[in-house]
């Protein structure tokens, strides 16, 4: 995956910025923030997955002789960030793009859509019903669902956009590396359905090491789905509120994530809105660029590791003044326009 994407144009590592000011704040050696404002010329980690996603499709039809005879048609539902990002690589690769948003999404992020040369089709309603009229869509001839959110019998294609998220991981590696730190300690991951908090299980668990980074998923207060099917066992669906988190505020962790997040998450914590504000203000202020959903990684890392209980947490995580911290900061600050109700999209 790291060699495609390598490849395409404009491809370079997003930065692993080290914030000291937030290291000595939290009392840790150190803190490094993945930022993703900038990502294959979109403004978040998205682009990995869809990218790649488009790349498998057209082999997988090439290898079968199920080549189209016309440009392919790819579908989806989206809130911003992965709709934009599929439409960019359909027309990189000479397809189509229809992306359905669902209703409350800011008239810039449609336009934004649009503006890769996407058909927009907007559904009154929630998240759900966006992703039911794709799936629709997607059952015409010359048209393939690229959506990132499994159910049962729609998995493999979310996987393999789980599959392109494992460069930004190995980035990380890479640029730990040069910084003189070997694995982090914790990785604090924004959680909405769990596809990028599967990949940073899939890449930290596959590892045989005895030093395995603590894996930290955050999520709004008004769509706690992951933490609630965590301390029940089994996956739960929440009734969602508003949040300035729009792509964190998901119902119901996907199918295909919530194994990995069974078994591979130390720990899982909410933030709110107001906390993840002042986080973003505060990244904006050391240089970082990162909106609501990617300045919850350090709303919830604060969360964690201040305030009363905070030193059991502490020894539970396994960190001490010398440890490494890195937070992913998943999209820029204009990546997404404040929306009228929130929606999944990570």
């Amino acid at each position: 995956m790291r060699d495609f994407h390598a490849a395409l144009p404009g491809y370079a590592p997003t930065p692993l910025t080290e914030v000291p000011a937030i290291a000595a704040e939290l009392g840790v050696g150190r803190v490094f923030v993945k930022d993703e404002s900038s990502r294959l010329g979109l403004p978040a980690f998205k682009a990995l997955g869809a990218f790649w996603a488009v790349r498998r499709v057209l082999a997988e039809r090439a290898a079968n002789g199920r080549a189209p005879s016309g440009p392919l048609t790819f579908v989806t539902a989206t809130d911003g960030n992965h709709g934009r990002a599929l439409a960019r690589a359909a027309r990189l690769a000479g397809g189509r793009a229809h992306v359905f948003v669902p209703e409350g999404v800011h008239p810039l992020a449609v336009a934004a859509i649009a503006g890769e040369g996407a058909e927009v089709t907007e559904v009154a309603g929630p998240y759900d019903g966006a992703v039911r009229r794709a799936a629709e869509a997607a059952a015409a001839p010359g048209a393939v669902l690229v959506q990132d959110t499994a159910w049962p019998g729609y998995e493999r294609i979310p996987g393999w956009i789980v599959e392109g998220y494992s460069t930004l991981f190995t980035e990380i590696d890479a640029q730990l590396t040069a910084a003189g730190t070997g694995l982090p300690d914790l990785v604090a991951v924004p959680v909405g359905v769990g596809s990028l908090a599967q990949a940073a299980v899939t890449h930290y668990r596959s590892r045989v090491t005895d030093r395995a980074p603590a894996l930290l998923s955050v999520e709004p207060e008004a769509a706690p789905c992951v933490l609630d099917s965590l301390l029940g066992g089994e996956p739960v669906s929440v009734t969602t509120g508003e949040t300035i988190m729009a792509g964190l505020n998901c119902g119901t962790p996907s199918g295909l994530a919530w194994p990995f997040l069974r078994d591979g998450l130390d720990a899982a914590i909410v933030v709110t809105d107001a906390e993840s504000a002042r986080a973003a203000g505060d990244l904006a202020a050391l240089g970082v660029s990162c909106g609501p959903c990617g300045a919850a990684a350090l709303a919830g890392v604060r969360a964690a590791l201040t305030g009363d209980g905070a030193a059991l947490r502490r020894t539970a995580l396994g960190l001490g003044p010398a440890s490494a911290l890195v937070l992913l900061g998943t999209e820029g600050a204009d990546a997404n326009p404040a929306p009228v109700a929130g929606h999944p999209d990570i």
